[in-house]
This record gives structure tokens, sequence and C-alpha cells, in this order.
């Protein structure tokens, strides 16, 4: 059973009589969510959808060759949230004792690895309440050293069909308002729009505008962003993808409009669907060549036991 997404109506008197609608959700039990779709011992979650004919139905996309470029550059600049850091330090040259005189030069990064630049989230990431995805408690698997279940290392590489949601064209923005929340209804106007349905086991990826503020406006950035409303998220679960991506940080709208929620949209992919997030993508040139659907690669490091990966996704068509 999937958890129950709740719409209360909510009547704002002003000058002129308005009203507007607050979406909430609640979390389910881990009984309504357990055991996995995949089986009881699962840890790889959408991954499973990862099959020769899921390679072959990208590859049969790419048709010019064309290679678009996901990812972020990493460094100390980049928008980061204020509980992690990025530093690159570059080691002194070593050199050899040898007649060739050969040098070699190196770097210590420190970072959240698996938290930093364009993110693929894993399981271990988030929990509701105390238990992860699958219902693998916290306390039986998280170590000093990382998690003994659900690490990123369980995942392995995506070739999958990427099916990019241009919600910011939809609305004829370049970028959408700070903290509007995407509806299920602007989810399926700009499938329409573009022509194209989702299938299972597709990489749905979400254009906003957001990353274009990335290196111009860290703070704003940072700050609020427009995303996914709960219900949006849930739609999208129900459509049996392998990960959602978007060009922002959360993927979920920020603030969440129910001021009692906390980004229910990683409870939602991570915790109950075994979806995986995508974040801080950058998305415009795709969006400006409207290229809407591509074969994705994309392979989490193998972190053992890590929560989630740097990664340097590519697009093709």
């Amino acid at each position: 059973m999937r958890p129950s997404f709740v719409v209360a109506l909510a009547l704002i008197i002003s000058a002129g009589g308005a009203s507007a609608f607050a979406q909430t959700w609640t979390p389910p039990a881990d009984g309504q969510r357990c055991p996995s779709k995949w089986g009881a011992a699962d840890q790889r979650g959408a991954a499973n959808h990862m099959k020769p004919e899921t390679v072959l139905r990208a590859a049969r996309l790419i048709r010019t060759g064309q290679v678009f470029e996901l990812g972020r550059r990493l460094e100390a600049s980049m928008p980061l949230q204020a509980t992690r850091t990025f530093e690159l330090h570059t080691k002194r040259t070593t050199m050899s004792p040898e007649s060739n005189r050969r040098g070699s030069n190196e770097e210590i990064v420190l970072a959240e690895i698996g938290q930093v630049g364009t993110q693929f989230d894993g399981f271990a990431h988030q929990t509701i309440g105390g238990s992860l995805y699958n219902c693998v408690k916290v306390d039986e698997v998280a170590t000093r050293n990382g998690f003994t279940k659900m690490g990123i290392e369980n995942i392995g590489a995506i070739v999958t069909r990427g099916v990019l949601i241009d919600v910011a064209a939809l609305k004829g923005v370049d970028t959408l308002p700070d903290t509007y929340e995407i509806t299920v209804a602007d989810l399926q106007e700009a499938l329409v729009r573009q022509r194209l349905t989702l299938q299972p086991g597709d990489a749905v990826i979400v254009h906003t505008g957001w990353g274009r503020l990335w290196g111009r406006e860290n703070g704003r950035y940072m700050k609020t962003n427009p995303g996914l409303g709960a219900g949006a998220a849930e739609w999208i679960a129900r459509q049996d993808p392998i990960l959602i991506g978007a060009d922002n940080a959360p993927i979920n709208v920020t603030p969440s409009p129910d001021p009692q929620l906390s980004n229910p949209v990683h409870q939602i992919a991570l915790v109950v669907n075994g979806v995986f997030l995508l974040e801080n993508l950058s998305l415009a040139e795709l969006s400006d060549e409207r290229v809407y659907e591509f074969a994705l690669i994309v392979e989490p490091l193998k972190l053992a036991g890590g929560t989630g990966s740097t990664v340097a996704p590519i697009a093709i068509r």
C-alpha cells in the first residue's frame, strides 16, 4: 500500500476573497510499505529495473550521438548546504629519483562526497523515524565506517531512457518562481505538450530552470526553490521510475507548503518507493535544445556503506 495523500482546503480571506489549496502528506507505517515489491531482503530498489532490455531501449534513442553533460563542476565556490563542505588541497609534487625526473601530482578532497554537487541519493540517506527503505532499522546497520546494509555500492550502473519534463517551458519562463510547487497537472500537461508518456524504469528529470542560478546567485539557489509537491512526487513514483532528478538541491519545493513537513519528497521516493534521487543537475542545454527524450548514463561511486554519491551523468540523443 502507498501512503494516502491528503489535500486540505484552506480559505484565505482577503479584500477580493480568494482560496488556495495547501497540501500535506502523512508517512505510512512500516507495515503499509514493507516488504518492498522487490522482496524483503532487497537493497537495490528501482535499480532492479536494470536489465539488458533496459539498456537496449535506451540505446535505440541515440540517433545523433550528441552528448549533454548534466553534472556540475566540483569546487569550493559551488552552492552547499550549511552543514556540508568541499575542500580540494593540492599536495606537493613528488619527484622520483630516477634519471627521467618524473614528477607526480595528487590532491586531497575533504567533502561529504556522497552529498555535494550533482549527487545521487541512495537508501541509507533518508529515514521515516528510525527506518530506512524496506524497513531496515538505522540502529542495526549504521556504523562509524558506513552502513552495513543499503550502501550506495549496491546500485551499480544505470543506463536507461531519460525523460525531461520541462515545467519551466510549459509555463513560458526561464525559471519558475522561487517557491513554486509543481503539481500533477503540471507534469501531465508538460508531457502532453512534449508528446511523451512515461514508462516503467525511466529516469524522470524535471526542469524548473532553477539551475540557471548555479554559480551566479548561490545564496538564492540554496534558500528556496521551485520543485515537486508531495502529490507530484507520489504520482511520479506510481509510474515506476528508476530515479527522479531535477535542477535544484532537494527535488522538493522549498519550503514545503505545509510548514509541518520537511522535504517529504525524499521520503516518498527513497524510503517508501525505493526510487533514487538525482539532484543539482545541469539541464539548461537540454531544455534550450528541446531534448525531451534521451539515453541517460549514470553510475554512483562504489562507496561501501555510503549514503549517496557525487556523479557526472550524461544524456545522449
